[in-house]
């Protein structure tokens, strides 16, 4: 759908044209989303991390603990300008704030064009503890900018916050189920919200703390609509028994069990979504938080990702999670790096069989960088709106040329 709109109404809200504003005024071609054609009919999400800040978003004025761990300071800069950041690799548009709008856009419009369907969100819940208000925050922000270009998203509840400020179960307990109904009535019934079979998915990273079946179906009991409930590969015991059943299945995570040992489950569970990762590599002894959770996995510059991708494909099955877009501190990350650049987006792309290649995700890149050189310049973001409206519904020529104009 194609609407025309004044630059004045895009400025100035729904007020009438006077005879005098329609002199010289400049038209915003204004498209809705395009879904981007596919061969491959597999749903495809990636993990994606909400947690990260920088000095204008921590509340605090010092950078997010993400990028420092215990002991890296970001403002220091190297002599080729990158920040000192707790993370082996360095993102290509440098450290950020994950609810920066600009940063989103980049970041959503890499996925749309790399055929990445939707995003599955780390949460930690809606308590005021340790960095969950700003997670939450961060997630609000980062669904509205995922609607503004067309792609889906689903809650990965860590139940593992339920660790520290209860005494009892039943206190973590109820705060689930707080959890739970902010969920069903913020979330669930968005439209771009990931439904499996009309139920809203909802997966955990565990169950860590809550892990008896009873204890879940009282957590998931109260809600309206019953979530298609996932845990990890090999944990769905702690959510279902004869008694209770509240897993729909089990997904596939990074560690050092074969990856072909994991997709056996599948003749275990009721449903099992796959997993791809292009690497490992933690900073946590490097960055001061202890030793690594997990012996090194080599990247071999998409090489890995590249079998476990052929993997999935072979093993048939349905919903696939990329492991992950942003872990910069686990060194899993599928966003375009210093270290990497757009291998593993390229990869992604021939594996979900669309027709856009390096160049498309270049192009993003060049976009989100005269988003930043034009911050203060009203007409170049105007026309980087337009262009941004092209991206958008897949006219990539037409962001290109305009794009390319701006940049020269």
């Amino acid at each position: 759908m194609v609407i025309w709109l004044l630059w004045a109404v895009v400025l100035a809200g729904c007020k009438k044209d006077t005879p005098d504003s329609k002199e010289n005024e400049t038209k915003l071609e204004v498209f809705d989303p395009a879904a981007p054609g596919k061969s491959n009919p597999m749903e495809v999400w990636v993990h994606y991390m909400p947690w990260f800040e920088d000095k204008t978003t921590s509340g605090n004025g010092q950078w997010g603990q993400h990028w420092t761990m215990a002991n890296k300071n970001p403002d220091i800069v190297d002599a080729n300008g990158k920040r000192q950041i707790a993370s082996h690799y360095y993102p290509l548009i440098g450290p950020y704030a994950s609810s920066n709008t600009d940063v989103l856009e980049y970041h959503f419009l890499l996925m749309k064009y790399a055929g990445i369907d939707g995003i599955l969100i780390d949460w930690y819940g809606t308590r005021n503890l340790y960095d969950y208000a700003p997670i939450k925050r961060n997630t609000e922000a980062i669904v509205e900018g995922l609607k503004k270009v067309g792609l889906k998203y689903a809650i990965v509840y860590e139940d593992q916050t339920l660790r520290d400020g209860f005494e009892s179960d039943a206190q973590r307990i109820s705060q689930a189920k707080t959890d739970m109904k902010y969920l069903e009535s913020n979330l669930f019934s968005d439209e771009h919200y990931i439904q499996l079979d009309g139920s809203p998915l909802l997966l955990t990273f565990g169950p860590q703390v809550i892990n008896s079946p009873a204890n879940w179906s009282t957590v998931l009991g109260g809600l309206v609509s019953k979530p298609a409930f996932f845990t990890l590969y090999n944990h769905s015991h702690l959510a279902n028994n004869t008694t209770y059943h509240n897993a729909s299945g089990e997904y596939i995570w990074v560690d050092a069990t074969p990856m072909e040992t994991k997709y056996a489950r599948k003749a275990d569970v009721d449903r099992l979504i796959g997993g791809a990762y292009p690497g490992f590599n933690d900073y946590y002894k490097e960055g001061g938080w202890g030793n690594p959770v997990l012996a090194d996995i080599d990247h071999e510059n998409g090489a890995l990702l590249d079998r476990l991708l052929q993997l999935a494909n072979e093993e048939g099955v349905p919903y696939l999670q990329l492991i992950t877009w942003n872990d910069f501190g686990e060194g899993t990350m599928i966003e375009p790096t210093v270290e990497f650049q757009y291998t593993f987006l390229e990869r992604i792309q021939g594996f979900t069989g669309v027709t856009y290649r390096k160049s498309a995700l270049e192009n993003i890149y060049t976009y989100y960088g005269l988003k930043k050189q034009f911050a203060k310049d009203p007409d170049k973001q105007k026309q980087l709106l337009q262009a941004f409206y092209y991206l958008i519904s897949l006219q990539q020529d037409k962001a290109a040329a305009l794009i390319n104009e701006l940049a020269n």
